[in-house]
């Protein structure tokens, strides 16, 4: 079965539109948790537009003391802040992601051949952490092998071009590179994760297609959801499908 980590950017993005501390990241995180989900994912960038290294911080023992199962996912960008952090808080698992600071959300994967130095360094420093290590990668059959090079764990499969296409020939296009990039990491001895724009009505054909997903990192759409159907019905629906 495919596990559901929920991503709760979204939801600290409504939260620092006031400063008045609600929806509670923390608070919508248990909920989720109490409804199914098996995992939180947060991405805490530079200028924490979004999730908070607060946030990080008051997520890791709640997660620890609550669900002691659950799998707690912090992705970034493996700068010193962000690793530093990371080492703190000791999450189940890492996603180096290669975002510019001022993106408004990961929208490629790593070139993991122009960074071969830097990602060994750093998932080195991980892994002296007994950390699991996911890098996140595109739709290109070719990586796997280099993120194996490099001893990350996982690759995460991004997404979003398959989403931004879905109904449509070129989506279908992605889909098959995505199968086939998904075969190549199998191949390669790496587990995979996947997200980004995955929903209800894509989550169906993209599991069909795409085999030996561990886990998927959903956050924009099921938030979306939860706004007409509630964060726990939202959880249901998704791991109904999942499983």
């Amino acid at each position: 079965m495919t596990l559901l980590s929920v991503n709760l950017n979204a939801v600290a993005m409504l939260r620092n539109r006031r400063d008045i501390g609600w929806p509670s990241v923390v608070g919508v995180a248990r909920l989720v948790l109490e409804a199914g989900a098996d995992g939180i994912t947060v991405h805490p960038r530079p200028d924490e537009r979004h999730i908070r290294r607060s946030d990080v911080r008051e997520l890791a023992p709640m997660l620890r003391q609550e669900f002691p199962k659950a799998e707690f996912n912090i992705e970034g960008y493996p700068d010193e802040v962000f690793l530093s952090l990371v080492e703190e808080v000791m999450p189940d698992q890492v996603t180096f992601v290669p975002d510019d600071p001022a993106q408004s959300t990961s929208d490629h994967g790593w070139d993991i051949d122009a960074n071969v130095d830097f990602l060994k360094a750093s998932i080195a420093r991980m892994k002296a952490k007994n950390l699991r290590v996911a890098l996140f990668v595109d739709d290109d059959p070719s990586v796997p092998p280099d993120a194996w090079e490099v001893d990350a764990d996982r690759v995460e499969l991004y997404t979003g071009p398959y989403m931004a296409d879905f109904g449509n020939p070129v989506g279908a296009h992605h889909l098959q590179r995505l199968a086939m990039t998904a075969k190549a990491a199998i191949a390669a001895g790496l587990e995979i994760n996947a997200g980004h724009d995955l929903n209800l009505a894509s989550l169906p054909e993209f599991l069909a297609a795409v085999k030996g997903v561990e886990e998927v990192s959903i956050g924009h759409a099921i938030t979306s959801d939860a706004l007409l159907m509630g964060f726990p019905e939202a959880v249901r629906r998704y791991k109904g499908l999942l499983s």
